[in-house]
Order: structure tokens, then sequence, then C-alpha cells
């Protein structure tokens, strides 16, 4: 959720500012998407809105206390729990581990992701190659599944890269294998599309989260 002073690089990704609406709005997102027979991924869990940095560039730090965090940007990913997949943040959440992003956060996702929100699903990293993270390719590799990231995510599509992502990414097994296969089995097909009635189910939502 954006905040006063934030960079603009999440904008109109965010959903809004209140929990609740977040929270409202992205399920009816994933809904959509599932009906098109498309996995949704939650992102940027725990948070990406308070950075005052572009992660592509620099590493955003956030020095909100653990409470309002808990009360604001996690609370919003709390009713989303249930869902397949989700993509960590490159931000530095001080007040939990100011030494680390949540990607390469062993604290952060066991107490906060797995832990307080309650995510049990996939968990993937953002993009491994952009330059909020410190360390060569494989080093950062190497941190992300350390931490308990099950998937890294590489998106430049340097060929070399994209060997050492795989050079240093282990196999899938045991936990991680299971939430992989959880995953792929939520994914139904496609249903039909009615225009009309999608429209309807937007407006009544919209009018909700006006409203609420």
């Amino acid at each position: 959720m954006p905040v006063a002073g934030a960079d603009a690089v999440i904008g109109n990704r965010a959903y809004g500012t209140e929990p609740g609406k977040v929270a409202a709005i992205a399920r009816a997102v994933t809904e959509g998407l599932e009906q098109g027979g498309v996995l949704p991924v939650l992102k940027h869990i725990p948070g990406h809105g308070r950075a005052t940095a572009d992660s592509h560039f620099r590493l955003p730090t956030v020095d909100t206390d653990k409470s309002e965090l808990e009360r604001t940007d996690f609370a919003a990913f709390q009713p989303l729990a249930d869902l397949p997949m989700a993509m960590t943040a490159h931000v530095v959440f001080s007040a939990l581990d100011p030494a680390h992003p949540a990607t390469t956060s062993a604290t952060i996702i066991e107490q906060v992701i797995r832990g307080l929100i309650g995510f049990q699903g996939l968990l993937m990293s953002d993009d491994v190659s952009m330059n909020a993270l410190a360390g060569s390719i494989a080093e950062r590799t190497r941190a992300i599944v350390s931490a308990g990231c099950d998937m890294i995510l590489h998106c430049n599509g340097n060929l070399d890269e994209m060997r050492d992502v795989a050079r240093e990414t282990p196999e899938l097994t045991g936990k991680a294998l299971e939430r992989a296969n959880r995953a792929l089995a939520a994914r139904k097909p496609p249903g039909p599309f009615d225009r009309q009635s999608a429209r309807a189910e937007l407006d009544a939502l919209m009018n909700r989260v006006g409203t609420a």
C-alpha cells in the first residue's frame, strides 16, 4: 500500500491504502484470473508500497515500526494467504531484519510471510537480477534459497545469468515440492467468459469497497 513520500515504482499497481479494500480488490482479481485458467501470484509480499526507492535500481529500506506494519501492510496480505503462489519484495524492513531485504531474510520469510501472514503456498523471489540485491547472481541465488524461497525468478534474458541461477538452484524436494504440486493442482481450466456478468460483478465489487 503506497504512502506519502514513497517511490512511484508501485504507482497504480497498488489497489489502495486501506488493508480491507486492498484485499477485497485483490481477491476479485485473483478470482478473475482463476476463471481464465491463470494462477494468480500474490505480490510483493510482505509489502512494497512504503519503499522510498525503486528496487530495480537500488535497495529500499522501510523504517516503519513492527506494530504499524502488522496493522497495515501485512494485514492486507492475511486474507489472501490461501493463494497458491506469492512473490517476495526486495525491501528491507529495518524493524524486523535491518541487514537483509525480505527476499533474502529467513527471519521475514519464517516469522512474517509464513508466520504472521500465514502464507503456505509456493514462494518465489522477485527478479534476482534487480540491483536491490548485492553480490553476484550466483551469490544472490544461494542467499534466496537459504532464506526459504522455493523458486528463483530471473527476468532479464541474460543467458549467462540464467545458467548461474540454474546451477545454484536445488531441485524441488520436500515441502517445496509439495507446495509446487499444490499450486499446479490449483489451476482450473478456463471457463466461458460472460462480459455482461463480469461487468456486473465488477460494479458490485467497486460499490462494496467504495462504502467499506
